[in-house]
C-alpha cells in the first residue's frame, strides 16, 4: 500500500494514527475462516494482521525499517482498544491480542480520531530602532534573501521611533539580558527557516524558550563538544558513568572492576535502569510535538535538513538533559558497531535491543500517546547515526550570534533606556505561496533601491560604478533588465562622460623588420 509523508504540523501524531489506520483497512487482506465449527466471513488472523501490518511499518516512511514485530504487536493491542478492529463477536476495548490464530474483524464504523480545529493565535511583534536598523543593513545583500521576513507592526514601529528621538543622549551598553535576547532570537529565526513557514508556531511556544540553556549549551563545552555542567548534581552519577565506560569501550574496561559470565548484561541494565528512572525523557515533554514534528524531514531528500534542524532544537534543552543525550548516544553507537561486545539478548540484536530499550527514555508524551513507541524508535535510529553532527556546535549560530551583537554595539545612533531591545514573537499563519510572494516582492524591491544607490552615487567613479553594475547584472539579471530595458538606456547612464580619443602613435602601424641572416 502507498502512504504519503504526514507533514509537520499540530496533532501530526494523530494524523499518522488515522494514516495507518486508513491504509490498514484498505490493504488487510480479508478471508473466510473456519473456527469452532463455523464460518466467519471478511476476517482475518491475528498473526496474518501482524505479518502484514509489521511490513507495513517497516516500508512506510513515516516509520522505517527499525520497526519491530514486537511493536507492531503492541500497535494492534492499540488497534482492538480503541475499536479500530474487533474479534469476530464483535469485542473490543478489554480483550488482549496475541500472536496466534484468533479471528478478528473490521467495525463498520469509523475508527478515526477526530483532528480539533486549529486557530492559530495572531501574535504582533515590535521592532526597536536597533532591530530595524540592522534589519535593513541587510536588506541590499543577497544574504537577505535566505532569511525569513516578517511582517512589522508599524504603529509600534513609529511609537518607538517617536519615544527615541528625545533619548539620544542617554546611551547604555549592551545588557546581559539583551545578549540572551538576541541568542534567542537568532536561533528562532534560523529554526524558523528551516522547519518552514507557519510551522514552528503550532509546534513551539518562544515563550518558553530559555535562552540561558541555548547559551551554555553553545558555550560551555568541552574539547569533545559535551556540554559541561556547573552544577555537579544535576550530571550522571559516578557509577552510572563508570557503567557506560564500560560499555562504549569493551572489552577495554577498567581492570579493576570485577568480570563474570552475563557481567555484561548486568552493567547494561544497571544503566537502562538509571534512564527509565528519570522523571521526564531526554528530549522533555516540553518539546515533544516539536520533535515529532522534525520526524517528517527524516527522509533522505531531507537528510541535511533534518540535522541542522535537530542541531537547533537540541540547543534548547537543558544543558544537564543534552549531555545525558550526548553521553547516551555516543555510548549505543559505539555498543551497535563494536563487533566484540557480547550478545546482550538471546533472540534480539544488539542494535534492535538498544533503540527498544532507551527509544521511551529519550521520546515520550507525558499522556501516553498511541505511537509513542514507533515514533521514538524512529528519531532514536537516526540520532545514532548522525549523533556527530547533530550534537555538534553549529558555528554559523554563533557567527551569526556574535555579528548582530556586534552590529549593535556599533551603531553611532545611542539607544536611551525607554527603548526596547530587538524582540521577535511570531505573526499569524500564512500560505507557503504568501510568504513566497512576500519575501519575493521584499526582496526585490529592496534589491532595486541597491541598484538606484549605486546609479546615482557621485562619488563613485566610473571605472568602479561599471564593475559594480556588471556584477549586480550577473547576479540580479532580471531586477537589471527592468531598470535598463534596452542596451541605449545603459549607455546613455554614462553618455555625458567625454571619451578621451586614442593616440595618434598606436595607429600608426609598425614597420616590418627583416633580417639579411639566413
Amino acid at each position: 500500500m502507498s502512504s504519503h509523508i504526514v507533514t509537520p504540523g499540530p496533532y501530526r501524531a494523530t494524523k499518522l494514527w488515522n494514516e495507518v489506520t486508513k491504509l490498514f483497512r484498505a490493504g488487510m487482506p480479508l478471508k473466510k475462516h473456519r473456527q469452532h465449527l463455523r464460518v466467519y466471513s471478511s476476517c482475518f488472523t491475528a498473526s496474518a494482521a501482524v505479518d502484514w501490518l509489521h511490513e507495513l511499518l517497516k516500508n512506510n516512511s513515516n516509520f522505517g525499517p527499525e520497526v519491530t514485530r514486537q511493536q507492531t504487536i503492541q500497535l494492534l493491542k492499540k488497534f482492538l482498544k480503541n475499536h479500530v478492529i474487533e474479534d469476530v463477536k464483535g469485542r473490543w476495548g478489554m480483550e488482549d491480542l496475541e500472536d496466534n490464530s484468533q479471528l478478528y474483524r473490521f467495525p463498520s464504523t469509523s475508527p478515526l480520531k477526530p483532528i480539533p480545529n486549529h486557530a492559530p493565535v495572531l501574535r504582533k511583534r515590535s521592532m526597536s530602532i536597533m532591530d530595524r536598523d540592522s534589519f535593513f543593513k541587510f536588506r541590499g545583500s543577497k544574504k537577505f534573501d535566505k532569511e525569513i521576513l516578517e511582517n512589522v507592526d508599524p504603529e509600534t514601529q513609529e511609537s518607538q521611533m517617536e519615544s527615541s528621538s528625545g533619548d539620544t543622549e542617554r546611551c547604555r551598553e549592551l545588557t546581559e539580558e539583551d545578549i540572551q535576547v538576541i541568542w534567542k532570537n537568532v536561533t528562532l529565526t534560523h529554526l524558523q527557516k528551516l522547519v518552514g513557514s507557519g510551522s514552528l508556531e503550532d509546534v513551539l511556544d518562544p515563550a518558553q524558550v530559555n535562552p540561558q540553556f541555548i547559551m551554555d549549551n553553545m558555550t560551555k563545552v568541552n574539547k569533545h563538544g559535551v556540554v559541561s555542567l556547573e552544577d555537579k548534581t544535576e550530571d550522571l552519577p559516578h557509577w552510572v558513568l563508570s557503567a557506560m565506560k564500560c560499555l562504549a569501550n569493551w572489552p577495554k574496561y577498567d581492570s579493576n572492576q570485577s568480570s563474570y559470565p552475563g557481567f555484561e548484561r548486568d552493567v547494561f541494565k544497571t544503566v537502562s535502569d538509571y534512564f527509565y528512572g528519570l522523571s521526564q525523557p531526554l528530549l522533555t515533554f516540553q518539546y515533544y510535538e516539536l520533535f515529532v514534528n522534525i520526524l517528517g524531514l527524516l527522509q533522505p531528500s531531507l537528510e541535511r535538513v533534518a540535522i541542522e534542524t535537530l542541531q537547533l532544537c537540541t540547543l534548547l534543552l537543558p544543558p544537564a538533559s543534552r549531555r545525558k543525550l550526548q553521553l547516551l548516544l555516543r555510548m549505543i553507537s559505539r555498543m551497535s558497531q563494536n563487533v566484540d561486545m557480547p550478545r546482550l539478548h538471546d533472540i534480539i540484536g544488539t542494535r534492535t535491543l538498544l533503540v527498544q530499550t532507551f527509544s521511551r527514555c529519550v521520546l515520550s508524551c507525558e499522556e501516553v500517546g498511541d505511537l509513542d513507541e514507533l515514533l521514538a524508535t524512529r528519531l532514536l535510529s537516526f540520532l545514532m547515526d548522525h549523533h556527530q553532527e547533530v550534537l555538534q556546535v553549529p558555528a554559523y549560530l554563533r557567527n551569526a550570534v556574535e555579528d548582530h551583537i556586534n552590529y549593535l554595539k556599533s551603531l553611532t545612533t545611542c539607544v536611551g533606556p525607554g527603548v526596547a531591545m530587538p524582540t521577535y514573537s511570531f505573526c499569524r499563519q500564512i500560505s507557503t505561496q504568501e510568504f513566497e510572494e512576500q519575501k519575493l516582492s521584499v526582496s526585490q524591491a529592496a534589491l532595486a533601491d541597491l541598484l538606484e544607490n549605486i546609479i546615482k552615487d557621485k562619488t563613485m567613479s566610473v571605472k568602479e560604478k561599471k564593475k559594480k553594475l556588471k556584477l549586480f547584472q550577473k547576479e540580479y539579471p532580471d531586477i537589471y533588465l527592468r531598470r535598463f530595458p534596452t542596451t541605449e538606456s545603459e549607455a546613455q547612464l554614462f553618455a555625458d562622460k567625454p571619451k578621451i580619443k586614442p593616440p595618434m602613435l598606436l595607429s600608426i602601424r609598425k614597420p616590418k623588420t627583416f633580417s639579411i641572416r639566413n
